[in-house]
């Protein structure tokens, strides 16, 4: 099967999604907002949040909610962000447990102003969940790049994450488009040296199509991606947030995802999703184990 580079934009029918009916939907973002918590199913206004939160789950935001940096596919808002609240890690931890949550996924904005990124923000954050839920919570983080400093990854693999995850995004011929503040070697770098620090970690990342690549460059990125140390991927379709950010160049169809999952399998991956609604912290736990 041919990859098609580009299709009409109109949002074809597999990307309808029907809203959820019941569900704790309410009580989630009422828990949330007493909290005072940002999560990036809210900020990034992921499709998948009214189910998420109908499931009594939600991925949490730490380090405020403005960015440092500004992609251009990305929806949380760039900004100069407040100072750190110590008081933060705790709070994630007291919602994950009225959430009943067993396996707790946590990212945050990026924050190039900080010394360390937010590293030892996460680090507080991760042990705070595990000394607060019962019955041994597993933690996922989605971190930010921390501009290559390995001392602060070396901070954050040492709280004992369950999963270490750092999204490549999109291929390397994009990245002056899609992220220019950002490196994709640092971003392979970064991975690499997860297992260089602990190699029983489990290390993840995530990929967006639709913004213009071709299939070559998505094999290569997902070969750099094996090569590098990574074992768990996710593939998801890149949605337009608003007018202002990047448009869709093509939407991916059920069948061309099944194309780029059989590719990754020939890679290696053993642990991946495909699919126009996957996202990085989607059903998370499901790539877990």
């Amino acid at each position: 099967m041919i990859l098609q580079k580009k299709q009409k934009r109109r949002k074809p029918s597999w990307l309808k999604k029907s809203l959820p009916k019941g569900g704790d939907y309410r009580r989630v973002r009422g828990l949330l907002s007493t909290a005072r918590l940002h999560t990036v199913c809210q900020e990034a206004n992921c499709p998948n949040m009214f189910e998420c939160f109908s499931k009594n789950t939600a991925t949490f935001m730490i380090l405020g909610s403005e960015c440092t940096r500004n992609c251009r596919f990305c929806n949380v808002s760039p900004g100069s962000p407040p100072p750190v609240d110590p008081d933060e890690p705790m709070r994630v931890a007291k919602t994950a447990l009225d959430l009943n949550l067993k396996y707790v996924v946590v990212t945050s904005v990026t924050r190039d102003d900080l010394e360390d990124g937010g590293a030892s923000h996460f680090a507080d954050t991760i042990k705070a969940i595990k000394a607060t839920l019962p019955d041994d919570p597993k933690v996922e983080v989605l971190i930010p790049d921390f501009q290559g400093n390995i001392d602060a990854l070396k901070i954050v693999v040492s709280a004992n994450p369950d999963v270490l995850n750092h999204n490549i995004e999109t291929v390397p011929s994009l990245y002056p488009t899609a992220r220019p503040e950002a490196n994709y070697r640092q971003s392979l770098n970064l991975l690499q040296n997860v297992h260089a620090i602990d190699d029983s970690m489990p290390v993840k990342s995530g990929m967006m199509v639709g913004l213009g690549e071709t299939l070559e460059e998505l094999k290569q990125t997902m070969t750099d991606l094996f090569t590098h140390g990574c074992n768990i991927l996710t593939i998801g379709q890149y949605l337009q947030p608003t007018k202002a950010h990047l448009n869709v160049e093509k939407y991916y169809s059920p069948d061309e995802f099944k194309v780029l999952e059989n590719k990754a399998r020939q890679i290696g991956f053993k642990k991946l999703a495909a699919g126009p609604f996957v996202r990085s912290s989607y059903n998370a736990q499901d790539l877990f184990g």
